[in-house]
């Protein structure tokens, strides 16, 4: 894989679900971001290991085996990755949640289905897109 100049940072993305995930992975490539993808909280850790530059996480709250709170907290344990910013998508949040969650310091909360247009905003406005050279 060549990046070229209009490739974007690098996203990981969370779901256990297998068509949000592709979806959701295609609509922000279409936005120029770089998207790895994983199934599970342990998929998640071995394609962070894999790639260092990953610069964001979005991840689903429940899923089967371990949730994205897990995830989050495994992630702020770790020295290396313990800053990266996180977004969490669920579709039911609960206050438990919502508290673990501004401890675990989570850049923002997307109900699912997930609004697009508001996840690109903060996306560009964490990343700036790069202006094309006149």
């Amino acid at each position: 894989m060549s990046l070229s100049s209009s490739t974007r940072q690098q996203l990981l993305l969370v779901d256990d679900e297998e068509d949000a995930l592709i979806e959701l992975a295609e609509s922000l490539e279409n936005e120029g971001f770089v998207c790895f993808t994983a199934n599970s909280v342990t998929d998640a850790l071995q394609e962070l290991t894999l790639n260092p530059d990953i610069a964001l996480i979005i991840t689903d709250l429940r899923m089967p085996e371990e949730s994205g709170i897990s995830l989050i907290k495994r992630l702020r344990e770790h020295t290396e990755r313990q800053h990266l910013p996180v977004i969490v998508m669920s579709g039911h949040a609960e206050m438990d949640d919502v508290s673990d969650m501004l401890r675990l310091q989570v850049l923002d909360l997307f109900r699912k289905p997930i609004y697009l247009a508001r996840l690109i905003d903060t996306l560009n406005s964490l990343f700036p897109p790069k202006r094309p050279k006149l």
